[in-house]
């Protein structure tokens, strides 16, 4: 299996995975739970985990990059934009794969992330 990209939408037990390959094409589309998680990425190869960022977020970050992936958490108003159809898990985390591609959510130099708003805009004077 061939995955350079994951979306990857946290719950409380049951977390859904949505992975494409080279071509953009699906490779992964499945449920995981909780106990499951860590071992089934410790077998895939290093890749890009896009989640939405959360406070459990920033732990399975770091657990993900002790085994060798890059994590990019993607705060929710970048995220709810590209979720296709009803909100549910499995579509979340295709928004979160879809959200987190290589060029998404790049802060300009200088530029920190209370400065950036929506699509990395300064925010309103007041």
């Amino acid at each position: 299996m061939n995955v350079t990209r994951i979306g990857l939408d946290l719950a409380k037990n049951v977390f859904q995975v949505h992975g494409v390959d080279r071509d953009e094409r699906v490779v992964i589309k499945r449920q995981l739970k909780r106990g499951q998680v860590l071992g089934y990425f410790e077998k895939l190869p290093p890749c890009r985990i896009g989640m939405e960022a959360c406070a459990g977020a920033h732990c399975w970050a770091r657990a993900f990059s002790r085994i060798g992936h890059e994590v990019k958490l993607i705060p929710p108003q970048f995220v709810k934009p590209y979720v296709k159809g009803q909100k549910n898990d499995a579509n979340d985390a295709g928004g979160d794969l879809r959200s987190g591609g290589p060029a998404q959510h790049a802060l300009r130099p200088g530029q920190d992330r209370r400065s950036a708003g929506p699509a990395g805009r300064a925010p309103h004077p007041r």
